[in-house]
């Protein structure tokens, strides 16, 4: 195992590139994790381990050839995470979905927190939910804040990024109506609509879906809430239709 010292080392060049350049990101094909427990949970998912920076002893019998350490002060240099125990390592992106039929999809709209689009994707791995789809100005799916927001859950989770464009050919594709989470008096009860067969789309908390993506909607949803609060957060909200999704398909 090789031992690095210098800032300028290509590797420790690529990882600070994977960690703050989403166009870097995709044209590398990988993205960067820190911490044994999303360690732990990439091994267990057979997740495609491309690289690994140490801060202290090894894990023996890891399934990954290219393998560094380094000392703290360049570790912590590399890492993404103010004052991290590692490890850092890489993961390969995984194909994505478009020759894939879904049974079901959250789609989520120009939902720009890292820590909301992780949380969905920890909440639709919980639920069972197909696919998560994410389109417009929404974070990078491979951020390392969204990443460490999904716990684990991005390496087991199918999700990816696409356009409008895109997204009514998937739907189509897999014959999957969309409907879309909207405060307005067209909404309906969200009990009172099958949704175990379909895509559903929430948009930011600030402004909603837009009117391209309701244009796309066979039907408006809404989830019942006291008379005196304006919305729910956008993880929040995806995460009530993803549960009643899962309930009446059960």
């Amino acid at each position: 195992m090789d031992t690095i010292t210098s800032r300028k080392n290509a590797y420790i060049v690529h990882l600070r590139s994977l960690s703050g350049d989403a166009a870097y990101r995709q044209e590398k094909g990988e993205y960067l994790c820190d911490g044994h427990k999303l360690l732990t949970e990439a091994i267990a998912a057979d997740a495609e381990i491309s690289s690994v920076l140490w801060k202290d002893a090894p894990m023996r019998d890891l399934p990954c050839k290219r393998q560094f350490c380094a000392p703290a002060e360049l570790f912590d240099y590399a890492s993404p995470m103010k004052n991290s125990p590692g490890p850092l390592f890489t993961v390969r992106m995984p194909l994505r979905l478009h020759e894939d039929t879904l049974r079901n999809a959250i789609v989520l709209e120009n939902v720009q927190d890292p820590g909301n689009v992780g949380t969905v994707l920890r909440t639709a791995a919980a639920f069972g939910i197909d696919a998560v789809l994410l389109c417009g100005d929404c974070a990078d799916l491979y951020s390392p804040k969204t990443v460490r927001a999904t716990m684990g859950a991005i390496f087991r989770q199918r999700a990816c990024t696409l356009s409008r464009e895109e997204l009514t050919d998937l739907l189509r594709q897999s014959g999957l109506p969309l409907y879309g989470a909207a405060l307005s008096e067209q909404a309906r009860d969200v009990r009172k609509v099958d949704i175990t067969h379909c895509a559903v789309a929430v948009g930011s908390e600030g402004r909603g879906l837009s009117e391209e993506i309701l244009a796309l909607c066979e039907e408006q949803i809404i989830i019942p809430m006291d008379a005196h609060s304006e919305s729910l957060n956008a993880a929040v909200a995806a995460s009530v239709l993803m549960w009643e999704m899962a309930r009446e398909r059960e």
